[in-house]
């Protein structure tokens, strides 16, 4: 059904997740490693330490993007820019960027997280490739 929110009268945000403003984090953060995953209808990034602990993440359904609208290259920037304003108040300086799977939103989330200045180091690409894989179905008589 989705995540339920409640809505205060008087205009405070902070409280709420999401678009909004990021709240100020306890955690302080130099280095980490940005994780995305982006397949044909969603695309999930993750921040982590440099350990591999995730710190934050998001995704274009969490925003609100719904359907087919979610896979777009325009929902993926919409998750950098959030996950790189997250960085930010963090005080992130540096990540390095893995990257898995084939959809759209690839590139233009790395993009728009690169945008809030945090230096990208490197870019993975960690996507599977099968080998062959398992054996194919027997071809169809008509």
């Amino acid at each position: 059904m989705g995540k339920k929110r409640i809505v205060k009268k008087g205009g405070d945000t902070a409280g709420q997740g999401g678009a909004g403003q990021p709240r100020a984090s306890k955690r302080r953060l130099d280095s980490g490693t940005l994780f995305v995953e982006a397949t044909y209808n969603n695309t999930k990034l993750s921040l982590a330490d440099t350990a591999g602990n995730v710190v934050t993440w998001s995704s274009s359904g969490s925003l609100g993007f719904a359907g087919a609208k979610k896979g777009t290259p325009f929902a993926a920037a919409k998750v950098g820019e959030l996950l790189g304003e997250r960085g930010v108040a963090m005080g992130l300086k540096e990540v390095g960027v893995v990257v898995k799977g084939v959809g759209s939103g690839r590139e233009s989330s790395i993009r728009a997280f690169a945008t809030k200045g945090i230096q990208i180091s490197s870019i993975k690409d960690v996507t599977p490739i099968p080998h062959n894989g398992p054996r194919a179905r027997k071809a169809r008589r008509v």
